[in-house]
């Protein structure tokens, strides 16, 4: 199944690029999976980060998901993606950091592993650009600041893992800690 999300999303997301690079954005879907395989998620969670961009990002429906990868794979995609594009950046965001709070642990993990992913390409654009990096995001250093640590917050509400330390959720919080400051 993890071979043919591979395929899936890169035929999904052919000809797409990262936001101010020239990066193919398949490389995104597939560091998110690498992530979750590396923790120990179970292969649907790792199928789903693979195809987590996929509904808001391509043509790919979620019915086409449904039918080609189940439907727990369909329900944590959804989960992932944002339910009203129209909406003004900040309703969208509070709207996903309320939704994480009480969201299932499958969603989490892929939600953890794609902002752990986009951070870690920040903090390095970061290194290499400077300041000049957050003028790629439709919103500044102060807001992506607060939608981080409000990621960080709602992903760490009623977490219960045996092991956090050295986890993914553990490694976001260090990131966006290292990131922005305690």
């Amino acid at each position: 199944m993890i071979n043919l999300a591979i395929e899936v999303a890169a035929q999904a997301h052919q000809g797409q690029v990262r936001k101010g690079t020239n990066i193919p954005y398949i490389t995104h879907p597939y560091a998110v999976g690498i992530l979750l395989l590396q923790a120990g998620c179970a292969e649907e969670v790792v199928v789903a980060g693979l195809l987590h961009d996929t509904l808001e990002d391509t043509s790919l429906s979620l019915e086409e998901i449904r039918r080609q990868f189940g439907q727990r794979v369909a329900d944590i995609v959804l989960g992932c993606s944002e339910p009203n594009r129209a909406l003004p950046w900040e309703e969208r965001k509070q709207h996903t950091l309320n939704f994480l709070r009480l969201a299932p642990l499958d969603i989490r993990w892929v939600v953890c592993a794609d902002k752990l992913h986009n951070l870690r390409t920040l903090a390095y654009d970061l290194t290499l650009l400077g300041d000049q990096i957050w003028s790629r995001f439709s919103r500044g250093r102060s807001q992506q600041e607060w939608y981080y640590r409000g990621i960080v917050d709602s992903l760490w509400h009623n977490l219960h893992l045996p092991h956090l330390s050295g986890s993914l959720f553990h490694q976001l919080k260090e990131e966006v800690e290292e990131l922005f400051g305690k």
